[in-house]
């Protein structure tokens, strides 16, 4: 990364000496290398999983100045894997209690806290602010947008990705290779590509690809070392196996490419629309009251009987969606029935199908027990 002179660059104080000691004997790190990371901009987009070890890191490694943009509060099923939060944070906003936590850690570095989703209205100003990028987000409309902002700006994208027990990690920099779109040009499919929050993942794994982040950013803040510039690192923590891939810059990229078309930053909310976008459905309050009302209707749950073990909605059947085409005598063909899952896109799958099957009178649960949890029973325990 191109950088400021040594001799604009912050000096180090007898405390810093003292802090980043282990530093300084490093050849490739040096005195020099400590004051570029401590006059260092970094944003981490996302406060989760992946931000977590990341934002530590970064903290405890002195960059000067590290930006957190994040919109979301601790949840229970957060702490098994978002080592920034303590069961005493649930509930509250992440960015409040992740700052105090990296300010403890290094009162050295100043935290600037950016509240609220990133947009295509405020992306391109929040990013302007900060040299290095680091997406650590959990949806591809934010992995676009973050990209599209980072090219159009010639920032540096140190981004990473998790599923169950797999990682991928790589820096997209279009000054030197390629950029996300280059490697995946369009998003999946609507609820192709299920949430770690249905699919389940290894608590340790974002652990791993968010010290990789971090080990990135530092490399690109020193200039020193071989990026991950052109290779996506696939990470398969079952079998501890770590596995390159070559990436080539694609010349009809629309955003980085010989010809662009992609010239300003749009949302992708509707390309990247969720899974019960379109399919019959009915919002928590509205089923609150039909129940209260004493209507005949059958909630169907399409969870593992693992989940509906965690947290379920009283009186209602459990048929996993794998299992629903083998037990569709169980539903009366007339019947009024609302189909359930954690976030609505299983059960936006299950209304289709048993829409196809003959069943006219099938209704998905918008958003899911995630939505009831928050619009209808707070108790609920996480699903």
């Amino acid at each position: 990364m191109a950088g400021p002179g040594a001799d604009s660059l912050p000096p180090l104080s007898d405390g810093d000496r003292a802090r980043y000691a282990r530093h300084l004997v490093l050849p490739e790190v040096g005195e020099e290398g400590q004051r570029r990371l401590g006059a260092a901009r970094v944003l981490c987009v996302g406060a989760g999983g992946l931000g977590s070890p990341l934002a530590l890191y970064l903290a405890a490694a002195g960059v000067g100045t590290l930006g957190l943009a994040d919109f979301d509060a601790v949840d229970e099923t957060n702490l098994h894997r978002q080592i920034l939060y303590g069961t005493e944070d649930v509930g509250r906003p992440k960015l409040e209690a992740a700052a105090g936590r990296l300010r403890g850690l290094n009162p050295g570095v100043n935290v600037v806290t950016h509240d609220g989703r990133l947009a295509a209205a405020n992306a391109l100003e929040v990013l302007s602010a900060y040299d290095v990028v680091a997406d650590g987000t959990d949806n591809f409309a934010a992995r676009y947008l973050v990209n599209d902002a980072c090219v159009l700006l010639g920032k540096p994208n140190v981004w990473a990705a998790i599923f169950r027990f797999e990682g991928q990690a790589s820096v997209f920099d279009a000054a030197k290779g390629p950029c996300y779109r280059c490697v995946f040009p369009e998003p999946p499919p609507a609820g192709a590509v299920p949430s770690c929050a249905e699919g389940g993942v290894l608590g340790v794994l974002p652990g791993l690809l968010g010290t990789i982040q971090a080990t990135e950013v530092v490399k690109v803040i020193l200039g020193r070392g071989t990026s991950l510039v052109g290779r996506l690192l696939l990470v398969d923590a079952l079998a501890m196996r770590f596995t390159e891939v070559a990436l080539r810059k694609d010349p009809a990229c629309p955003v980085c490419g010989t010809a662009p078309s992609i010239t300003e930053l749009a949302d992708l909310e509707e390309a990247c629309a969720p899974a019960d976008a379109g399919v019959p459905g009915i919002a928590p309050r509205e089923l609150r009251a039909l129940l209260d009302e004493g209507a005949d209707v059958v909630l169907l749950d399409v969870r593992e009987p693992f989940e509906v073990r965690l947290a379920a909605l009283p009186g209602s059947h459990n048929i996993p969606l794998g299992a629903l085409p083998g037990r569709l005598g169980f539903l009366p063909k007339k019947a009024e029935v609302v189909v359930l899952c954690r976030s609505g896109s299983r059960s936006a799958a299950a209304v289709e199908f048993l829409r196809a099957s003959g069943y006219p009178r099938v209704r998905n649960l918008v958003g899911g027990l995630d939505r009831w949890r928050r619009d209808v029973d707070p108790g609920l325990p996480p699903a």
